[in-house]
């Protein structure tokens, strides 16, 4: 039997997200989070179907697209649509297709503090406890959403450190990277993207699209308690350096569609792979898969010889494969800024 996962992946690439302002949206990625401008794409417009074949979005649709380097491992990709008939009010917390990042913190109380001082934004409700039957009971946790869209919680480590070892952390210190780092982060403590979070209409079907389709590793699944009612967790280890943490609320209404990629919330999430037609071929095959487009290549600009292509998936996710060419980037001849690189990592490398 060989493993379940896509054929030469190696790493999550980056996790995106459609943001109502990007200009808002990459200040407070460097200036709260302390994350570093990889580079910023130009407009993106076509005037034939192209942006409907290839990003599910309406074909005149404009995207302005940035990306952004948060600590030693994450690339975050920021998306700005202009289209008729957008979205511009994100997911709720328990509806289908809402996304959040959990940063890891030394002090909830204290990046609490940092992030009010530098942004003026206060926590939704009272920072919490994790409880439940969860490896993470106890663990201090405080949420926050960005006027423009990015909901995000800042999460500290469970009582008794070490870690269970049933959970895969991020290594720090946030500066831990290659090339020449930013300085510390403006939050004190701040360690790394601990996980990316979904909220998902079934946990069971999400399941069999991110472990039995795309590799990942059940770390655990459990019953939590949470501000908006009972919850089930699951949290899975996405290759060697991300999580992924899918949430099914009691009260959450599974008829609620997902954001499209053009709306304020929408997103997708990228692997990298060795061989992004193979991958693509392979995704295919699995019901309730559709691939969009066929792979394709970029010619010119910041990031030249990138092969992609987006893959719709049966539980409105999308899921991107992308190789980005060995050697530099052409936007490397003119800035220090990397991106965090898949190398020569492997799925299975922890």
């Amino acid at each position: 039997m060989t493993r379940p996962g896509i054929p030469g992946a190696q790493r999550v690439d980056h996790v995106a997200l459609t943001v109502a302002d990007l200009d808002a949206a990459t200040a407070f990625a460097v200036d709260v989070l302390g994350g570093e401008v990889v580079y910023r794409l130009p407009p993106l417009a076509r005037s034939d179907d192209w942006m409907s074949e290839h990003l599910d979005v309406p074909p005149r649709a404009t995207a302005e697209i940035a990306l952004i380097r948060l600590g030693p491992t994450t690339n975050l990709e920021l998306f700005q649509y202009t289209v008729a008939g957008q979205a511009t009010t994100p997911p709720r917390r328990h509806d289908p297709g809402h996304q959040h990042l959990g940063f890891l913190v030394a002090d909830v109380a204290e990046a609490a503090a940092a992030v009010h001082r530098l942004s003026g934004l206060t926590p939704q409700g009272p920072v919490q406890a994790a409880g439940g039957r969860s490896p993470l009971a106890g663990a201090c946790r405080a949420r926050f959403r960005t006027p423009w869209g990015l909901a995000f919680e800042l999460q500290s480590p469970p009582p008794g450190a070490p870690d269970p070892a049933a959970r895969h952390r991020p290594d720090g210190p946030w500066t831990n990277r290659d090339g020449a780092p930013p300085g510390p982060p403006p939050i004190t403590g701040l360690r790394g993207v601990d996980h990316i979070g979904y909220t998902v209409a079934d946990l069971d079907e999400a399941l069999a699209v991110f472990a039995d389709v795309l590799g990942g590793e059940l770390l655990h699944r459990a019953a939590e308690t949470d501000p908006d009612g009972p919850v089930e967790v699951a949290t899975l280890r996405m290759g060697p350096t991300d999580n992924v943490e899918l949430r099914t609320f009691a009260g959450t209404d599974r008829a609620v569609p997902p954001p499209r990629n053009c709306d304020v919330g929408g997103r997708h999430l990228a692997v990298h792979v060795r061989d992004v037609d193979a991958a693509a071929r392979h995704l295919a095959a699995r019901p309730g898969f559709t691939v969009l487009g066929a792979p394709e290549t970029i010619d010119d600009g910041p990031i030249a010889g990138d092969r992609w292509v987006y893959v719709r998936s049966p539980i409105g996710l999308h899921v991107e494969v992308v190789r980005m060419p060995d050697g530099a980037l052409p936007y490397e001849r003119t800035t220090a800024a990397r991106r965090a690189p898949a190398g020569a990592l492997s799925w299975t490398d922890r």
